[in-house]
């Protein structure tokens, strides 16, 4: 920061000076010459110094012991020597216990002052960096512009803000204009801590310091606002700053009107929307999609319908986002007919319908059990020239396996594989564990190994309905033997390894079959082998709760080894 200032500067810095002197109870007044070094002259200027006493409260910059100017004057708190200041033979005040402004306050010059500053914000110090600022401030020193900057940013984030506040007038007053990076965040910090009338008087006030407020200020005034339920207010304070000529921020306008649609319901946000297109607003597809997504989770089809409406009307092209989005909706509310017509205007408009597209609707029909509407709506896409993924495949996979219709899920896999499409994970999984609940066991091991021969890699899922397969039909030897190679092969977690035995074992228990001891005991040691010792300690406690195993078990020795 430039230390020459201007006499404009020096009566602003020599106004902030008598208004951040409070260190006295006491109205005792004197005056003195105060000089200011302003470049390579002094301007001489007559301030008002409050006297005080010991007793009155001092914000210091070391220990509350000795009076802040009696610590700078001598250098030395409790005899100890403070040589990083930079100053010897300060001589101390003759009586302690009171102290006033005759003579010098601080024998240090700006300079001096200024790489203290620079040394507290260095070592994070923001408090005493403060402090410093203040003693600044009465003995007319122009702070450096950048610690200045630190001292405020760092106040905000230890939550010191009427520090920070008071930081940010001197640097104001010392001729500095901080950033609006600053600025948002004290505004940003006042908001949320609810001081909302502070935050404004700040936004007010930027201007004048050279740093007009942005979106970002903007948008913590009008959240803080909607936090307290001053809605109307918030959109009074948005309309009047955009009638000052403040520009028409598309983020700060689609917020408010966001919030305004949350909070007050879409009409009321539709009015506002309207409203705020007359001060400049224009507003875009994600405007709009955010009052269709508002809506639609709330499952208000009618509003939905009518933001479209408003969308389309102002010539605006909706993109696929916003497309789905209202998909999404009409397919949670189960109106199908309209989800149709909002393909057809699909179809009509330069974005026509993709993949991900009817997959929402072939979703949403297969999750409410119409299966057949799900195959008209994967036909029509396919005769519309949009090619189906994996993901429609597993979709309606999925939906025929739920129905039991195997057959079909299997000519479905194998026609996947003869049109290009290689049947993922999530392919197998679904089958497998549809065959698995259907009791066709063998089925589902043919399709297991030729899931290996694809390459694919069988997960926690895979495992599972193979072992619970196993279990339904009793092929308990099978399901033991599953579950030993899960363990050398440690492709589970740990938390489905375990619950998957426990789960198996359950069923032996509670089954018509009867296992010997050392079925259980080899389980519990290939837990114990794989590295889960917790897991195998709670399936040996377990089965010991259901007198299958005593305390005493060999396999208790075992858990011990590991």
């Amino acid at each position: 920061m430039v230390n020459l200032v201007s006499s404009q500067s020096l009566h602003r810095l020599q106004s902030c000076s008598d208004h951040l002197i409070g260190f006295c109870d006491h109205p005792a007044h004197s005056s003195r010459k105060v000089s200011v070094v302003c470049g390579s002259s002094s301007i001489n200027g007559s301030l008002k110094l409050e006297s005080c006493t010991a007793e009155t409260k001092v914000t210091g910059l070391q220990s509350k012991e000795l009076p802040l100017n009696d610590q700078w004057r001598s250098g030395c708190v409790n005899g100890n020597h403070h040589e990083d200041f930079g100053m010897t033979d300060y001589k101390r005040l003759s009586n302690p216990s009171r102290y006033h402004f005759e003579g010098l306050f601080v024998v240090n010059n700006q300079e001096s002052n200024n790489s203290i500053l620079l040394s507290f914000c260095a070592n994070g110090n923001f408090v005493k960096a403060s402090n410093l600022m203040d003693v600044m401030a009465r003995l007319g020193h122009i702070p450096d512009f950048s610690a200045c900057i630190s001292v405020i940013r760092g106040l905000v984030r230890m939550d010191r803000l009427e520090k920070a506040q008071t930081a940010l007038k001197v640097s104001i007053f010392s001729g500095g204009s901080p950033d609006i990076i600053t600025y948002n965040m004290l505004v940003g910090g006042l908001c949320k801590r609810g001081h909302l009338r502070l935050a404004m008087n700040i936004v007010e006030d930027m201007g004048f310091s050279g740093c007009s407020p942005d979106a970002i200020t903007y948008n913590s005034i009008i959240r803080c606002m909607f936090d307290h339920h001053m809605f109307d207010q918030a959109i009074r304070f948005w309309k009047e700053q955009l009638r000052k000529g403040c520009p028409p921020y598309l983020i700060t306008s689609t917020l408010l009107v966001e919030l305004v649609c949350k909070n007050c319901g879409v009409s009321r946000a539709m009015e506002v929307l309207n409203d705020l297109t007359f001060e400049g607003f224009c507003p875009d597809t994600v405007t709009y999609t955010l009052l269709i997504n508002i809506a639609g989770k709330e499952g208000k089809v009618n509003d939905v319908l009518k933001v479209l409406l408003d969308l389309l009307a102002r010539g605006l092209d909706p993109d696929s986002f916003t497309y789905s989005t209202i998909l999404h909706c009409l397919c949670r509310g189960r109106n199908w007919a309209e989800a149709y017509e909002v393909i057809a205007i699909m179809n009509q408009a330069s974005k026509p319908p993709t993949p991900a597209t009817y997959n929402i609707l072939i979703n949403g029909l297969c999750k409410c059990g119409r299966l057949d509407q799900a195959i008209d709506c994967f036909d029509k896409m396919v005769g519309e020239g949009c090619p189906p993924n994996i993901v429609t495949y597993n979709t309606l996979l999925g939906a025929l396996c739920k129905e039991g219709l195997m057959d079909e899920a299997l000519k479905m896999v194998h026609f996947l594989k003869d049109v290009g499409h290689s049947p993922d994970l999530i392919t197998y999984n679904t089958i497998i564990d549809a065959l698995a609940k259907n009791r066709e066991i063998k089925k589902a091991m043919d399709l297991f190994n030729e899931m290996i021969v694809d390459g694919i890699r069988p997960d926690e899922v895979t495992y599972g309905s193979l072992v619970m397969g196993f279990c339904r039909e009793e092929l308990l030897e099978e399901a033991v033997e599953m579950l030993r190679h899960i363990f050398r092969s440690k492709v589970l977690c740990r938390k489905g390894l375990v619950d998957a035995a426990i789960e198996v074992l359950d069923m032996m228990v509670s089954g018509r079959s009867n296992p010997n001891r050392m079925t259980y005991i080899s389980l519990i040691q290939g837990l114990a082998k794989s590295g889960m010792t917790e897991g195998a300690t709670r399936l040996h406690e377990k089965l010991i709760k259901r007198n299958v195993l005593e305390k005493d078990s060999s396999a208790l020795d075992f858990l011990y080894q590991y």
